[in-house]
């Protein structure tokens, strides 16, 4: 017989039927008569209860079967005549897979730090809380991929290697095979790239928006979906130095037709969500969040507000607000300012567009006013932005003109210099981080509970 899962046991019950299930002891409570053990495989919250008749198995081997042990169980599911569940499973044998030692076992029924479980990240995903949100994670992937399919887009894989700095930023983590003991020099005792792997320098992207803007130009419209890295020594819960990103180009939107496609791409992620993965937001909610729900609901229900930055700053300036970093035109908005819009002006998800050249990216799109560029962020309650993109600078002299401004090195990105050369067309993007994506569906408060094996400064384990 083939194992069942619990979760297709839970939504199809073909009840006085036996089946098999497979998972991990969550509970073993009892007396000399019968056994309770609450088991869990991973596919769905719920635990599936598991009665042991104390006459069909050895008392010591029950006495194994301790939290955290993996079994094997063969029997007929029933309808439960207890409290807490609809089914159960009447044992007729159980196998023991492996044991967990309850003096060492560290997820024992009782309520653990999300700080603590950090620590034992190759355990955490037998919690409940662990196992909704990995869950939701896969889910919210899934989704990606379906909703660029349906609408034509193709997945562009871009490099995870390049010696391009797409923002500019200058914190990326360097790719080398030189002998760090013993590091080649030239004669102007600089280090010798010739001898490295690539014959350059090398480090791992930052983003993979500027070879997604390639594929841009000729397949029309691409996404891309992979890991990104950023070395910076960000100790925040907004901050990973490795982290996922979501980044479509498409080839003749302006900034309109862009602002339309995030605001639709997030409402089908969040309905998405909520239709799929309701029973873990349900556990999330009640467990860590209470306006969860009705703050997924209030995204999907609501018309995204649009104004510029300037008009948002001139909100911000009125509000009379108190704000801990000061507001004024030219400023970068923080999460706070950003939330204010969202969470007290308007009460609606925001779409800010046309910030100062100067604190935005080189590859914007110019307006005619010489000072902004079409850049658009997308904000949201309780996260501040969750999104970021813009038109892209199409004309090439308008470019090459900000990039002299910026005094950047053009010989690792001749190439995408070089395709406002030859039929150059309007084009726009943007980025959404899959993590922060994470944080707002699940109602997480840190940004290493919504990845598997968060790699923070000074911290690379597992």
């Amino acid at each position: 017989m083939r194992r069942t899962k619990i979760s297709d046991l839970l939504q199809q019950p073909d009840f006085d039927k036996e089946v098999e299930v497979k998972g991990w002891v969550r509970t073993n409570r009892g007396n000399k008569y019968v056994n309770f053990i609450h088991l869990n495989d991973g596919s769905t919250i719920h635990n599936l209860q598991i009665v042991a008749d104390a006459e069909k198995f050895d008392e010591d081997f029950l006495k194994q079967i301790t939290t955290g042990a993996c079994i094997r169980v063969f029997g007929k599911l029933v309808e439960s005549q207890g409290k807490g569940q609809t089914m159960e499973i009447q044992a007729e044998t159980i196998e023991l897979y492996g044991t967990a030692d309850p003096t060492t076992y560290p997820l024992q029924k009782k309520g653990h730090s999300l700080e603590f479980l950090r620590e034992i990240a190759h355990l955490r995903p037998r919690t409940n809380t662990f196992g909704a949100i990995f869950r939701m994670r896969h889910h919210m992937a899934y989704a990606i991929h379906k909703y660029f399919n349906q609408k034509g887009f193709y997945y562009l894989h871009t490099p995870i290697v390049t010696a391009s700095d797409a923002e500019g930023a200058g914190s990326m983590f360097q790719v080398t095979t030189l002998d760090l003991n013993n590091v080649p020099r030239n004669e102007e005792n600089q280090v010798d790239y010739s001898q490295d792997f690539f014959a350059r320098q090398t480090n791992l992207t930052v983003s993979g928006q500027l070879e997604g803007e390639l594929g841009a130009m000729s397949l029309g419209e691409i996404y891309t979906f992979g890991p990104t890295f950023r070395a910076e020594n960000s100790n925040t819960p907004r901050h990973l130095a490795e982290f996922w990103m979501i980044e479509p180009e498409m080839a003749f939107y302006d900034i309109n037709d862009n602002m339309d496609l995030a605001e639709d791409f997030l409402k089908y992620l969040i309905r998405y969500a909520l239709e799929h993965c309701a029973d873990d937001i349900q556990f999330l909610n009640d467990m860590f969040d209470k306006e969860l729900i009705d703050r997924l609901k209030f995204v999907v229900e609501h018309d995204f507000v649009r104004l510029t930055y300037t008009e948002g700053v001139k909100i911000l300036e009125e509000s009379k607000q108190k704000f801990e970093f000061p507001v004024y035109w030219g400023a970068d908005l923080q999460s706070e300012h950003e939330r204010y819009l969202v969470e007290k002006h308007f009460k609606k998800p925001v779409i800010l567009t046309d910030y100062p050249k100067e604190i935005k990216s080189f590859y914007m799109k110019q307006n005619d006013d010489g000072k902004t560029v079409r850049g658009m962020d997308v904000l949201f309650p309780k996260i501040g932005e969750i999104i970021g993109g813009s038109e892209r600078e199409a004309d090439y002299q308008k470019l090459m003109n900000r990039v002299n401004e910026l005094g950047m090195n053009t010989d690792p990105i001749w190439w995408y210099i070089e395709t406002r050369k030859f039929g150059t067309a309007p084009h726009s993007g943007f980025g959404l981080g899959f993590e922060r994506l994470m944080l707002f569906v699940t109602g997480m408060a840190n940004i290493r509970d919504v990845i598997p094996f968060p790699r923070t400064p000074k911290n690379a384990d597992f």
